[in-house]
C-alpha cells in the first residue's frame, strides 16, 4: 500500500487537488481530506459535494461517505475532521483508537459535531495534529495500484506546499551501527518508486532484527515527494509502535525546506548532526529503563 501526503495552505487549493485527484481517475475511497476546522469541513463538503457527489454519499450536505472524526483530543490541539469515503480507513493508517464517526453531525443544516471520547494511547495522531495546528490542511490518497499512485503523486506534488524541482538520480541507502544505534545513510531521491521502496525495506529489515532505535542521515537527499512524505510516517510510526525511536539527521537543504515549508518540523525529531542523534536515542532509552 502506498500513502501519499500533499499539505495546503487553504481549503481552495486543497479542493483544487482533490478535484484533479478525481479527474486523474484516482478513486474517492482512497481520497481523505484532513483538516483541524469545523467550519472548513463544512465548507469543503459542501463545495466538493456538488462536484463529486460520491465523495460525500451522493448528494450535497449528504453523509453516508462523509467521515468527521475527532483523531484525539490532546490539550491544545482540539477535534480534527477526516473526511471522504477513505476517511475511516485513515483511523487505521494512524493506528488511532481515539477516532470515532461523527458524520450525522456533518449534515447540510447540522449542528456542532461532538468530539469522540480522548483515547489518551492514540498518540500517533499527534503527529498530524501538530502539522494541522499551525494553518495547513491534509490530502492523504492510499492505494495499491501503480497508476493510480502515479497520478496521485504528480497532483499532490504539483499542488502541495513545499514543491521541488524533480531529480532522476537513484535511490541508495547503507546502514551502520553507531553506540547501539542503527543510522541509515541515505542518498538520492524519496520519492515513488525506487526511493519509497528502498525505505520501506530498509526499516522493515532494522525491525525484523529487533532494532528499535533508527537515525535516518538525509545529508545526501537531494527529493522527497509526496510519497517519500508518506513513506517517513509510516516509518516513523511503525518504529514507535515497537516501542523504538526514528530520529532525523543532517538535514539537506532540500529536505529541511520542504518540512519546514509543511510544518512537517513538528512531527519528527530533528538533529544537526549524527552525534546529538544517537545520543538523543541513548538518553530516551536510559530514561525508559529506569522508569
Amino acid at each position: 500500500m502506498e500513502t501519499f501526503i500533499g499539505v495546503f495552505d487553504s481549503r481552495e487549493n486543497a479542493e483544487q487537488a482533490v478535484q484533479e485527484l478525481i479527474q486523474n481517475h484516482v478513486p474517492q475511497e482512497s481520497i481523505i481530506f484532513l483538516t483541524r476546522s469545523e467550519s472548513e469541513a463544512m465548507s469543503f463538503g459542501k463545495d466538493l459535494g456538488k462536484f463529486a457527489g460520491g465523495f460525500m454519499g451522493g448528494a450535497v450536505g449528504a453523509t453516508a461517505g462523509c467521515v468527521g472524526a475527532a483523531l484525539a483530543l490532546i490539550p491544545g490541539f482540539g477535534q480534527v475532521f477526516a473526511l471522504g469515503v477513505g476517511g475511516a480507513a485513515l483511523l487505521g493508517y494512524l493506528g488511532s483508537r481515539a477516532g470515532e464517526s461523527v458524520a450525522k453531525g456533518l449534515t447540510e443544516h447540522a449542528a456542532t459535531p461532538k468530539p469522540a471520547t480522548a483515547d489518551k494511547s492514540a498518540e500517533e495522531a499527534a503527529h498530524f495534529l501538530e502539522v494541522l495546528k499551525s494553518g495547513r490542511s491534509l490530502v492523504l490518497v492510499q492505494t495499491e495500484f501503480h497508476e493510480v499512485a502515479g497520478a496521485a503523486s504528480g497532483v499532490l506534488d504539483r499542488l502541495g506546499l513545499g514543491k521541488q524541482a524533480p531529480t532522476k538520480s537513484g535511490a541508495q541507502s547503507t546502514t551502520r551501527e553507531v553506540n547501539g544505534v542503527s543510522v541509515v545513510d541515505l542518498h538520492g531521491r524519496i520519492g515513488f518508486g525506487e526511493g519509497t521502496t528502498k525505505l520501506r525495506e530498509t526499516i522493515a529489515s532494522l525491525l525484523g532484527s529487533g532494532t528499535k532505535n533508527v537515525v535516518l542521515n538525509m545529508a545526501e537527499v537531494n527529493y522527497v515527494d509526496s510519497s517519500g512524505i508518506g513513506e517517513l510516517v509510516r516509518g516513523h510510526m511503525a518504529i514507535r509502535k515497537q516501542g523504538g525511536q526514528l530520529k532525523l539527521a543532517r538535514l539537506s537543504k532540500v529536505v529541511s525546506d520542504l518540512l519546514h515549508a509543511t510544518s512537517l518540523t513538528k512531527v519528527f525529531e530533528i538533529h544537526p548532526d549524527e552525534a546529538s542523534a544517537i545520543q538523543s536515542c541513548n538518553a530516551a532509552g536510559q530514561a525508559a529503563a529506569s522508569s
